[in-house]
Formats: structure tokens, sequence, C-alpha cells
């Protein structure tokens, strides 16, 4: 199993996610001086940053435990730097999307999304 193709796919199925919860993706891998945040959502009323974890089934540590305090600073401080750039009005919100790589039998993978709004 490809460590990056596994964490692509990850990515690809969180924004076909929010785009089915009516959420424009507007940005994918944003980076800047602050770090990077994976997805960069948009609706109406809110701007989503969201963090996204991709874990084999079993990991000793899972997705939603790796998005520590220190993690979640650099998050804000890159959505700080963008909502500068941008000149974005809209209500920031922070979410974690862990999404679990299970191996099938046929050699397949199985994809299960656990998706957490207002993370932090």
């Amino acid at each position: 199993m490809n460590i990056g193709k596994v964490g692509e796919n990850g990515e690809k199925r969180v924004a076909e996610f929010l785009r089915k919860n009516g959420f424009s993706v507007v940005k994918r891998n944003y980076q800047c001086r602050y770090g990077e945040i994976d997805i960069i959502a948009e609706n109406k009323q809110y701007i989503l940053f969201v963090e996204v974890k991709t874990r084999k089934e079993n990991a000793l540590i899972s997705g939603i435990e790796a998005v520590n305090s220190h993690k979640q600073q650099r998050i804000i401080l890159a959505a700080q730097d963008y909502i500068t750039k941008t000149l974005c009005e809209k209500q920031p919100r922070f979410d974690v999307a862990e999404v679990t790589v299970t191996e099938k039998t046929d050699g397949g993978m199985a994809f299960n999304l656990k998706y957490i709004k207002n993370a932090f």
C-alpha cells in the first residue's frame, strides 16, 4: 500500500463528501510559511479549514489524536494567513476528517470516513 497515494485518496474522498454536503472546495494543500491546510472549502455561511488524516486500520494513533495542540496552532496560523490574503469575511470553522483504510481480500481498499465539525 503506497502511503502517498492512500493519503491522496483520503483527501479526494473528503473533498467529495464536502461537495455532497453543499460546500465548494476552493483550495487543496494550501501552503504558507506557517504550515499546510489540506482542504479549504466554503458555502454561503462558512469557510472550512479541514485537516485530513488517513490511517490504516489498527494504526497505533488515530487520525484524530494526531491533530494535537501544536498541529492545531499551525493550522490556525495558516488559516489566518489565507483569510488575510483573500479578504474572506465568512465564519471560519476548523474540522478534522479521519479516513480509515482497510485492505480487502481482493486487494482493493475500503475507506471509512469519520468527520468532526468544529473539531477545535
